[in-house]
């Protein structure tokens, strides 16, 4: 199967470590292909940042329509998640999504381990969007600036490992879950350094969408995903024009 994950923000160096996860946990036989938003900003963490970045992913995943079986939107907060999975006929999953129900497998409440405290009320309705407000436990984050996006995980892994102890031992966490695509891969670090199971999502969000992809469940031929209704519109990208011009299944 074939794979494309998007990363929605900018930033060609979250882009790699996004990729050097998806590499480590994706079955041997899985093609990945990696994309990363060619406008937007550095990385997300607000909602109209959200709003910028899903637009983003839709206009890069868009311009390799028919390449894929699966896509993955490879930031936490599943920017514009929703209206993507009604463009592509395709199963398209959301690191947050994702990571959460991997969460929910391994336990009672979760705790989500963040870049940024601006960050937090966003994630908060985020997890309010799936359903999940009674599994949470508590949403904890760095408040100190980020020197480089790249390099938050060698420059506040001790903090992140402070932050995940607490939320365990404070909040009654089951399970943590590392959020963000800056911090993608550092589960593997944290495991042996805390005393409950941790979660990465962007490893969460491949064996996910890997999984759908098999399952073959087929695609939303009516209901709220289906493709959006041909209508007249004006300066979209050719990719996305193209898109909302192709008949959907609904109309086969």
């Amino acid at each position: 199967m074939r794979l494309l994950v998007v990363n929605p923000n900018i930033s060609t160096s979250v882009t790699g470590l996004i990729e050097a996860e998806a590499r480590r946990a994706a079955s041997p036989q899985t093609t990945l292909a990696f994309a990363t938003a060619s406008f937007g900003v550095a990385y997300i963490e607000t909602r109209f940042e959200a709003l910028v970045g899903g637009y983003a992913t839709a206009c890069a995943a868009a311009e390799q329509a028919g390449t894929f079986d699966g896509l993955v939107v490879a930031a936490f907060g599943d920017p514009g998640l929703g209206g993507i999975k009604e463009l592509f006929d395709v199963p398209v999953v959301g690191m947050t999504e994702a990571a959460l129900a991997s969460a929910c497998l391994l336990g009672a409440r979760f705790s989500i381990i963040a870049i940024s405290h601006r960050i937090q009320a966003w994630y908060r309705e985020c997890v309010e969007a799936n359903g999940l407000m009674s599994r949470l436990a508590s949403i904890r984050s760095l408040t100190s600036p980020l020197r480089d996006i790249a390099t938050v995980q060698e420059d506040h892994a001790q903090r992140l490992i402070e932050l995940s102890r607490q939320a365990v031992n404070e909040d009654g966490a089951d399970v943590i879950v590392v959020a963000g695509a800056p911090l993608a891969g550092l589960a593997r670090t944290l495991r042996d350094r805390i005393p409950v199971p941790v979660v990465d999502g962007v490893s969460s969000a491949v064996r996910h969408c890997e999984s759908l992809v098999a399952l073959q469940p087929g695609v939303a031929r009516l209901g709220s995903f289906q493709r959006p209704p041909a209508k007249p519109h004006a300066g979209l990208p050719l990719a996305i024009s193209g898109m909302l011009e192709a008949p959907g299944v609904s109309d086969g």
